[in-house]
C-alpha cells in the first residue's frame, strides 16, 4: 500500500466537546470529513484513529458502522496511536488528516500528492497557506516510526509531526503552497462555538444551491462575495493547542516495542 490516510478524531475536546459528532446536514462532521477524504483519486485506504477512552465508544461505533477499519489508542500520545495504527498495514506513506475539518478538499490533497517528490520524507504547509481547516501532512512511514522512537518531549508526542519539524536537518522536507495562493487567514475548521456556526452556514448555503460537492475554490468564492460570514468566527488564534503544548512542555517517557 502507498497512501493510506488516517484521520484523528476524538469526543474530548476542552473547547468544543463531541465536535466531531455535531450534525451539519443530517451528517456527522466526522462522517463529512471521511466522505471528502475519500473523493481522492490517489489514496488506498481511509482509517480513523480515536482514544481507547470511554466517551469515545461513539466514534468506534460509527465508523464501524461505514464499515471501515478503527484504531483506538493513547489519548494524550497522539504519535503513539499513529505509528501503532499505522504499523498494522505499513504503507509507504501514511497522510495525517484532523476530524475538525469537515470542508477538507480532496482535491488539494490530490494535488499535494501529484507534487510529492521521489525524495521527500514529509510533506506539509509549512508555510501556512492553506486556510486553516484544509491542512494536510504527508509522513514516510519509515520516518514516523524514526519520530516514534526518539520523539522525548511531551509537545513531540502529543503531535504527530513535531519531531520532525524540529529536527529538519534530518529529514527530506518539502513545503506544499496552496494552490489557491495564500490563504493563511481563513478559518474553515471546528474548535469553537463559532467556528462550527460558520461550517455550518457553509453546508447550509451549499445544500441550498444544490451543490453538496463544494470545494475550497467554492467557499473562498462564496465568502469573496460574502464577507460577512468570515465575521461569524474571527479573532480566534490558530494553532491554539499547539502553543498550550510548547508552553507546558517536558520531557516524557517513550514506548518501546513489544
Amino acid at each position: 500500500m502507498k497512501f493510506l490516510v488516517i484521520i484523528q478524531a476524538r469526543c474530548g475536546s476542552s473547547r468544543l466537546p463531541s465536535k466531531v459528532l455535531k450534525d451539519l446536514c443530517g451528517k456527522t462532521v466526522l462522517e463529512h470529513v471521511i466522505e471528502r477524504v475519500q473523493r481522492s483519486a490517489y489514496i488506498d485506504e481511509v482509517m480513523v484513529a480515536t482514544t481507547i477512552n470511554q466517551e469515545d465508544i461513539p466514534i468506534v461505533r460509527l465508523v464501524s458502522g461505514m464499515c471501515m477499519r478503527i484504531f483506538a489508542g493513547s489519548s494524550l500520545d497522539v504519535l503513539d496511536r499513529y505509528y501503532q495504527a499505522a504499523k498494522l498495514i505499513q504503507p509507504e506513506y501514511i497522510i495525517r488528516i484532523t476530524a475538525d475539518c469537515p470542508v477538507f478538499d480532496a482535491e488539494i490533497l490530490d494535488d499535494a500528492i501529484q507534487k510529492l517528490k521521489p525524495e521527500t520524507d514529509y510533506m506539509a504547509a509549512l508555510s501556512e497557506t492553506l486556510p486553516d481547516g484544509l491542512d494536510l501532512e504527508i509522513v514516510r512511514f519509515s520516518v514516523l516510526k524514526r519520530a516514534w522512537n526518539e520523539a522525548q518531549l511531551m509537545s513531540e508526542r502529543e503531535h504527530v509531526t513535531m519531531y520532525i519539524k524540529n529536527n529538519r536537518h534530518l529529514f527530506q522536507i518539502q513545503d506544499y503552497i496552496c494552490p489557491l495562493g495564500n490563504l493563511h487567514d481563513e478559518r474553515w475548521t471546528i474548535d469553537e462555538e463559532e467556528d462550527y456556526l460558520f461550517i455550518k452556514h457553509i453546508y447550509e448555503h451549499f445544500k441550498r444551491i444544490g451543490k453538496d460537492n463544494f470545494n475550497a475554490a467554492d467557499i473562498l468564492e462564496y465568502l469573496n462575495n460574502n464577507p460577512e460570514i468570515r465575521k461569524i468566527n474571527q479573532g480566534f488564534i490558530r494553532n491554539e493547542g499547539l502553543l498550550i503544548s510548547l508552553k507546558n512542555d517536558r520531557v516524557v517517557k517513550r514506548p518501546t516495542e513489544e
